[in-house]
């Protein structure tokens, strides 16, 4: 079973019996606004543990903040006209912090232009349970705590980059799957 085509979702679901052979996990998509920014250092990490979510589509953004996940069926047109409600914005990734599954992430600020996305993309995909739970912090996830990864390494890492200024100007639909990554489609914002 290849990646979905816009639209359309796979047939199976994380945690389901019926996946392809060779593959214990059937993908899904996020709902992402891209960090350019910092997409080099997130490959980097990427390609680190697992190279076959290194995209070959150059079109794909391994940085992001996610605004929704994980999508197994989505509305392009509900997601089109989120984005073009929407005004572009400037944003900034100030501090590194960890989840209390040791998920790794950098702060964004401000959270409530984000949190508006997730809560009208929600709204349209009412049956999407987010990662992060009901109130998703949103975030740009780097690493996970590990023997030789903690917060002090993963700032060492980002030596001289943060605070990373960003400007959120586009939603992007991904497929996220060992070896299939690429870009869905992709909404500017205000447009």
């Amino acid at each position: 079973m290849g990646a979905p085509e816009a639209g359309q979702g796979p047939s199976t679901h994380p945690g389901s019996t019926d996946v392809v052979p060779g593959h214990d996990w059937p993908g899904h998509a996020v709902l992402q606004v891209p960090v350019v920014e910092l997409e080099d250092w997130v490959v980097a990490r990427t390609r680190h543990y697992d190279s076959s979510f290194v995209s070959a589509d150059p079109q794909f953004h391994h940085a992001h903040i996610t605004v929704l996940a994980p999508m197994t069926r989505w509305d392009t047109e509900a997601i089109g006209a989120l984005a073009a409600s929407m005004s572009p914005f400037d944003y900034e990734l100030d501090r590194v912090d960890a989840f209390a599954d040791g998920t790794i992430y950098l702060h964004a600020d401000p959270v409530g232009r984000f949190k508006e996305m997730t809560a009208r993309a929600r709204q349209a995909h009412p049956n999407v349970r987010p990662f992060g739970g009901e109130d998703p912090l949103p975030h740009l996830t780097l690493d996970r705590v590990g023997d030789a990864v903690d917060l002090v390494s993963t700032e060492r890492m980002l030596d001289g980059l943060l605070p990373v200024g960003g400007h959120a100007d586009a939603l992007e639909l991904v497929w996220y799957r060992s070896s299939e990554c690429r870009l869905i489609q992709r909404w500017p914002l205000g447009s």
